[in-house]
This record gives structure tokens, sequence and C-alpha cells, in this order.
């Protein structure tokens, strides 16, 4: 049996998928959640093999949801994203319905699920990669023991590089996401968030002045009194930002 999970903030949506799925019945939907928050529960509490998600929801979009998850379960998108988003999705093989769908498309897309099986981790995480979202301008979405927290990014004091994921500090302390410094360094505003190190992204806000550490090296003081180191392109960089 293949249990799985509606996540859709839609009602009418996922009554939909729910009575399309009845001709597949070795699927037993074990949950039905309105947003991703719900979502994020749903997955750790029952341990789904497969769920269908929505994209476009309140709270948190479906994919910072994924980000959240330590192994994402099967994914079939439900969406209504644009053309270019299209793109990223066809690029990495993840199947997706697109708002409104056939039950014909809906049979297509669990025939290829079943027959990708664990290799949907592995193109949810480089589709996760892959993709810019508008939301993650202005916040970045993170865990904190079983809660789920929203950090504005003008909050966010540095990023920091450690091993696959980084470390988003913030006055509360550091947050780890499983993302890249480059992810970031492309999507944050290059005015207020520059890469002074390829370990740390400085939120150019916090920067209170720069200090030779060295002949040949120097450091950046915060506000919150953090030195952050900065390479010889960083100081050039951070130089010409300043305009010294």
């Amino acid at each position: 049996m293949t249990r799985t999970i509606l996540i859709d903030d839609e009602p009418l949506a996922r009554t939909l998928v729910r009575e399309y799925l009845q001709s597949h019945p070795t699927f037993e939907v074990i949950a039905e959640c309105g947003d991703g928050f719900e979502g994020v529960k749903a997955i750790a509490q029952h341990k789904p093999d497969l769920i269908f998600l929505d994209i476009q929801m309140p709270k948190i979009n479906g994919f910072e949801m994924l980000e959240l998850l330590e192994s994402p379960p099967g994914v079939i998108f439900t969406t209504a994203f644009d053309e270019y988003a299209m793109q990223a999705f066809e690029r990495h093989a993840i199947d997706y319905l697109l708002k409104p769908f056939s039950k014909d498309r809906f049979d297509k897309a669990i025939a290829k699920w079943k027959s990708q099986g664990q290799k949907q981790n592995e193109h949810t995480a480089e589709l996760l990669n892959s993709i810019s979202q508008p939301e993650e301008r202005t916040r970045i979405v993170v865990k904190k023991g079983s809660n789920l927290v929203i950090l504005p990014v003008q909050t966010v004091f540095y990023i920091e590089a450690f091993d696959d994921y980084v470390k988003v500090h913030t006055k509360d302390g550091f947050f780890l996401k499983k993302k890249t410094m480059a992810h970031y360094e492309k999507v944050l505003d290059p005015a207020q968030f520059i890469r002074v190190h390829r370990s740390y992204l400085l939120n150019l806000q916090e920067l209170t002045r720069i200090e030779p550490l060295t002949k040949d090296s120097h450091v950046a003081l915060l506000k919150s009194g953090v030195r952050v180191p900065l390479s010889e392109a960083g100081f050039a960089k951070l130089r010409g930002v300043l305009g010294i």
C-alpha cells in the first residue's frame, strides 16, 4: 500500500485528487493538509511514501515546506505555476500536474512515480537547488526544534557555510538550512548581502567597521560584536560597495 498525503490550500483540489485515486486501490490517503505548516507536521507524524503538493499556498509555499524535511517523500506537484518554472520541473524529471488536470494526465503522473521509485528524492533535491523563489528575496524559512520560523532577511546578520548546510545567524542564534552559499548569493539582494569570503555572506546593514587583522588581511566588525573574516576578493568587493 502506498501511503499518501494531500497538501493543498484548495479543498476542491484535494477532493479531486482523492476521487482520482479511487481507481488506484493500492494508494491510501492517510492525511489532508491545507498549508505547508500542517504538511511538515503530518509528514513527520505519518511518514508517507508519496505526497501531492501544491506550490502556491499561504504561510509557506510548497518549496519552502520541502526544504524543511530531512528526507522528503516522493512528490507529485499540483500547481498553477508559470511556464518558466515548468522548465525547471521538466529538466529534473519531477512530475507535476498543471491545474486544471484531467484523469488521464493524473494516471500518467502515477505511472511515472511508480517507475521512478526512490529516484524521486534525488530529483526533489535537484529541483530545490535549481529554482529561485520570489519569496526567498524577503524571507528564509527554518526549523527550530519542532517549530517553523520565518526569518525576514533584514533580521539576518550573516550566512556562514557549514558542510552541506549553511548557518543563518540572527540575534536568536543560528539556524541550519540545507542550501548552498552560491544559492543565497544568487537570490538575496546584492545591494544588501555581500559575499565577503567563500564561507561568509554578510548583511551590509550589520557592518560597523573594517579592521586590519594582519598586514594583508582584514575582518568585518558587526553590530553584534562578531568579527567576520574577509578574503582578499571580499575585501575589495566590500570597499567597492562602500565607495572607499
